[in-house]
């Protein structure tokens, strides 16, 4: 690690609460969705779910430009202003009068939580490389990984209290300490004789460059995937636990502490990942998430206390499995991508982002009031990862082999 002003855990904690922006961005509007239909699209409630949507939208967008923007004027300059306007949005989001204006706001709100997304994984790479790399990330997502275990019950917490607008001032106040935080405690990172100059030549030669690269594109895929899963899981969590299982009152709590627990995954991931290797963690997860995705559809106890339990179980473990993949898959693509480390962070994050919410999208559509299309698409997204994965593995054996 370069010599800066803080402690490695300082630093962690400081990359933790900036990338769980994202997070608390969107677990703590879950309980919020009721409240604003009802408020600012009485007439089609089900819209409201667009504010999740709009809001990882506007992070693919921002995602394009966040890490070339880094490359060039610096890492705090960017995370500064991604801040700027995370706060301003939010501003917005929160004297809204339609359920449009809202929406143009998220994604704004998006575009701005873009900037600590991405060029907390550009400073990560800056300062770490290789298994370390992977190791510090995976300490990060410990971190990022309580945050929805917690979000949605301080979001209940924040209604009872100041009603559904004031969840809107929370993220403001969250984003002010972390731009803070950071503009007294961390230096800049990139030095200037690193940066590359903002021209258009130069960013496609840094894709054309990524894209060259077999395993890396596997990774950006798989990452996909692995993302469509979680997003998939965020769409429809809320109406299963309200129509399938009856326990919409008490599902933030079941929510948080399912991914309380979950969120030893990242401290697994950081114990094992030094000596098992990237590539096989990520495998391992994504087969056991086909086997515990089978076994629920072939055994599926419908809404009895039992089908609950094994749907718990099974929920855990997709947030459990996403501690194991994530920060992994962004390590793996990250690894020889360090003289652009912005770049390769913005089209990574901007490819898997967008897609994997355009994947997950049908899911909300498939609802017919059983666990079936949510298990099912999560069953066949982690099938298509995992032989994805294993393909990386046979390219990657090639590549490492001596010539004979």
């Amino acid at each position: 690690m370069r010599d800066i002003a803080m402690s490695r855990s300082e630093f962690i904690a400081l990359m933790a609460m900036m990338f769980a922006t994202i997070a608390f961005s969107i677990d703590a509007m879950l309980p919020a969705l009721p409240s604003i239909a009802s408020d600012l699209s009485p007439d089609m409630p089900t819209r409201a779910s667009l504010i999740l949507t709009s809001f990882v939208l506007g992070m693919g967008i921002g995602t394009f430009f966040s890490g070339p923007l880094s490359d060039a004027y610096g890492r705090r300059r960017v995370m500064f202003w991604g801040a700027g306007l995370y706060i301003s949005a939010a501003a917005v989001a929160w004297s809204s009068q339609s359920l449009e204006m809202m929406l143009a706001a998220r994604i704004l709100q998006g575009i701005g939580a873009s900037g600590p997304r991405v060029v907390c994984i550009a400073i990560i790479r800056d300062l770490f490389k290789g298994r370390e790399m992977a190791r510090i990330l995976s300490i990060v997502m410990v971190i990022f990984t309580l945050v929805p275990a917690f979000a949605p019950a301080l979001g209940v917490v924040i209604i009872a209290f100041a009603g559904w607008r004031s969840i809107f001032i929370a993220f403001m106040v969250f984003s002010l300490i972390s731009a803070l935080w950071l503009a007294f405690r961390l230096p800049e990172t990139l030095a200037d004789e690193n940066r590359r100059p903002l021209k258009l030549p130069l960013m496609i030669d840094a894709v054309r460059e990524m894209f060259r690269q077999p395993v890396v594109r596997i990774a950006i895929v798989v990452q996909t995937l692995s993302m469509a899963i979680l997003f998939s899981l965020l769409v429809l969590i809320q109406p299963t636990y309200q129509f399938v299982f009856d326990k919409l009152d008490s599902f933030p709590f079941w929510f948080g502490a399912i991914a309380l627990v979950s969120a030893t995954s990242s401290v697994l991931n950081a114990l094992l990942v030094v000596r098992l290797g990237m590539q096989r963690l990520v495998t391992v997860a994504l087969g056991v998430q086909i086997v515990l995705s089978a076994t629920l559809l072939l055994f599926d106890q419908g809404s009895t206390p039992a089908g609950f339990a094994m749907f718990a179980i099974w929920q855990g473990f997709v947030f459990f499995q996403a501690g194991l993949t994530i920060g992994n898959l962004n390590a793996i693509a990250m690894e020889p991508m360090g003289h652009i480390a912005g770049m390769a962070a913005s089209v990574i994050g901007a490819i898997s982002t967008i897609l994997a919410a355009v994947i997950a999208s049908p899911t909300g559509l498939m609802f017919d009031g059983t666990i079936r299309p949510l298990v099912g698409t999560i069953f066949v997204l982690a099938c298509a990862a995992f032989a994805l994965m294993r393909l990386m593995t046979r390219i990657d054996s090639r590549l490492t082999a001596p010539n004979l």
